[in-house]
């Protein structure tokens, strides 16, 4: 038998709750009913138990690079800008705008602690 990816883990140097909630909302899923603000660590599973949850761990040391793996998102029922302007509401901040003239392409985002996420084209564009 193979192994499954059972989490994906953010280091983080600020509140791993903080993040996580950040994450949870962007989302749309819950945070671990065990997760309180200032706890080493932080969950969000995914609520089917289907893929992995994201796990947020606290670290003493910064972010130094570019992540070496990030998420590209697609957003569901939202178009791109929709989905943009929603992350940057709930503390993203914008990076890049990858978007080409006929509508593919992704807008780099950043999530509080610096963390890279694309969002791409949606179903509504």
């Amino acid at each position: 038998m193979n192994p499954t990816i059972r989490h994906i883990t953010f280091d983080c140097t600020g509140d791993p709750y903080e993040l996580a909630t950040f994450w949870s909302e962007v989302l749309g899923r819950p945070l671990s009913d065990d997760d309180k603000p200032g706890d080493p660590e932080a969950l969000i599973e995914d609520p089917a138990g289907l893929g992995p949850g994201l796990l947020f761990v606290r670290v003493p040391e910064a972010k130094a690079t570019k992540n070496r793996l990030h998420f590209d998102l697609k957003p569901t029922g939202r178009t791109r800008s929709e989905e943009v302007a929603r992350a940057l509401s709930l503390g993203a901040r914008q990076l890049a705008d990858h978007t080409r003239p006929d509508g593919k392409g992704w807008v780099t985002l950043a999530d509080p602690q610096g963390n890279e996420f694309c969002i791409e084209r949606g179903d509504l564009d």
